[in-house]
């Protein structure tokens, strides 16, 4: 294994902290590029971390930062867009993705891991994966000029500080009795987020994974109707689950996309027109890694501490032989 000097995008976000921790350990030496340094000087204490302030979609600033780098990765991506027209999904994915590449070209940085999303396609049905699968083509396409590329498709990632289990623990608290569902039938296979952090880190000296797209998936299927139920049932609130048909779903979409930290879109409901479970499985067990239950993680950080203990002391209980 070799010693990298990293650039990362994204490193501050909720997948970007935890590959982190796992690349540190490796004693790789790591800059990670924030617009606001000060709300992250918590990652200070990793002593092979750099924690620089600039904006990414700047050239300038992704050149200056990149020199002397031996590899990039781009965990950058968003879920949501002020509007619905794929303008702000295309800044994101896309344009950034065209100056980084840019960037690594001109400054010799060889290897480039990209955070991509399953089924991700210039043909999805949502701006979304449309966006995302043309920053992967763009990716894939400078695999074939030189660059050594490898792109990361996850399904829905769990873990602690994720928003998907959570967001739905926290709608579930403010909702009383009845607990209206869009798409209660779409179906995950949520993959935990230090199976994807140990995914990359094990590719990033990999001459195999070189031009590859790894899906990356969980060891068990959901609907999302079992996913809500199961948040219901470990924060301890009991909802009437209703599905909604797709034209409910559609109007429940462009009502909540205008709400405070706009928790469902009709960007979102498109992209839950596609299942995002992996064909065959996906490539965990192909990198040695063996896939996390969602049982076995999401209950210690969707509880409070207290709630925790009593979960724990129930699931021993009920463990026990009669």
């Amino acid at each position: 294994m070799h010693t990298h000097q990293i650039a990362l995008l994204g490193g501050t976000g909720f997948v970007g902290r935890h590959l982190i921790s796992r690349l540190a350990r490796d004693g790789h030496r790591l800059k990670v590029l924030t617009r606001r340094r000060e709300k992250h000087r918590d990652l200070l204490v990793i002593p092979t971390l750099r924690l620089i302030e600039a904006d990414v979609h700047n050239p300038a600033h992704l050149r200056m930062h990149l020199a002397g780098c031996t590899a990039a990765i781009n965990l950058v991506g968003i879920l949501n867009e002020h509007g619905d027209d794929g303008r702000d999904f295309h800044h994101v994915h896309v344009e950034l993705v065209e100056k980084l590449i840019a960037a690594c070209r001109d400054l010799g940085v060889h290897r480039l891991l990209h955070m991509s999303a399953l089924h991700a396609s210039p043909a999805g049905p949502s701006h979304y994966l449309q966006s995302n699968g043309r920053a992967e083509e763009l990716v894939q396409d400078a695999a074939r000029h030189g660059l050594q590329v490898t792109s990361f498709r996850p399904s829905v990632i769990f873990g602690p500080g994720e928003r998907f289990l959570n967001r739905f623990a926290q709608l579930l608290r403010w909702t009383p009795l009845f607990f209206p569902l869009a798409c209660p039938q779409a179906r995950f296979a949520p993959v935990c987020v230090t199976d994807v952090a140990e995914a990359m880190a094990r590719c990033l000296d990999d001459p195999h994974s070189y031009g590859r797209r790894y899906d990356l998936c969980g060891p068990r299927t959901y609907t999302l109707h079992q996913l809500v139920a199961y948040t219901a049932q470990i924060i301890g609130v009991r909802r009437f689950i209703v599905p909604l048909p797709y034209f409910l779903s559609k109007l429940q979409a462009s009502v909540l996309e205008y709400a405070p930290g706009k928790p469902f879109s009709r960007d979102n409901l498109r992209s839950l027109q596609v299942d995002s479970i992996c064909v065959g499985g996906g490539a965990l067990a192909a990198l040695g890694i063996m896939p996390t239950p969602l049982e076995a993680v999401a209950p210690d950080y969707l509880l409070p501490s207290g709630q925790r203990r009593r979960y724990d002391d129930f699931r021993h209980r009920i463990s026990l032989p009669a």
